[in-house]
């Protein structure tokens, strides 16, 4: 098996607070369908996928 270095991991962005986050072995069979980076943030999406763009505007 290859070995793959952790700066050459896939990355996306959390729908829910905008953090990027990387590729882990348990989402190896789903990672076109993984939209959260933590439990926390799934939790919190009560307002759709939208809501880490309302939070980001707060912020700012």
């Amino acid at each position: 098996m290859k070995q793959v270095k952790k700066e050459n991991l896939p990355t996306k962005m959390c729908s829910v607070c905008n953090r990027p986050f990387t590729w882990r072995k348990k989402w190896e069979k789903n990672w076109q369908d993984v939209k959260y980076c933590s439990d926390k943030c799934r939790g919190n999406n009560k307002g759709g996928e939208t809501q880490g763009l309302a939070f980001v505007q707060r912020v700012l």
